[in-house]
């Protein structure tokens, strides 16, 4: 029997599919990426054991530069208060989410800490899990 007459699949022909494909994923996944976590900054958080499992509220964040973003809003610190209290003002049971880097002094930290305490939101301290 003679097999030159049937059409064969040559082998590069199905791998160049297989890295159409590659490609086409790759390209899916970075234009989706970005909408994934629109608001998050990008902060290196202290690391800890456990896990954050409460319902985000409202997130607050601390850059090493002393910059305070709520929910990715710049904020000025003395406009801080403000901001989470209408953001939380319909809010039942208010909680914040606290994401300062972990170069950030305490004391920056606390301040956010006491403002939440005085509203009587739960707070919540962001780590990088271990």
């Amino acid at each position: 029997m003679n097999l030159r007459g049937r059409n064969k699949v040559s082998p590069e022909f199905s791998m160049s599919s297989m890295t159409d494909i590659v490609f086409l994923l790759l390209i899916f996944f970075m234009l989706t990426s970005p909408v994934i976590t629109p608001e998050a900054l990008d902060l290196i958080l202290p690391k800890a054991k456990g896990k954050t499992t409460n319902k985000q509220n409202v997130s607050v964040s601390i850059t090493k530069d002393l910059k305070y973003y709520v929910d990715g809003e710049q904020v000025p610190l003395k406009n801080l208060e403000t901001a989470l209290q209408s953001k939380l003002s319909s809010v039942e049971q208010p909680t914040v989410i606290l994401r300062a880097e972990k170069d950030v002094i305490l004391q920056k930290a606390v301040d956010v800490m006491s403002i939440a305490n005085d509203n009587k939101y739960k707070l919540v301290l962001a780590v990088k899990p271990n």
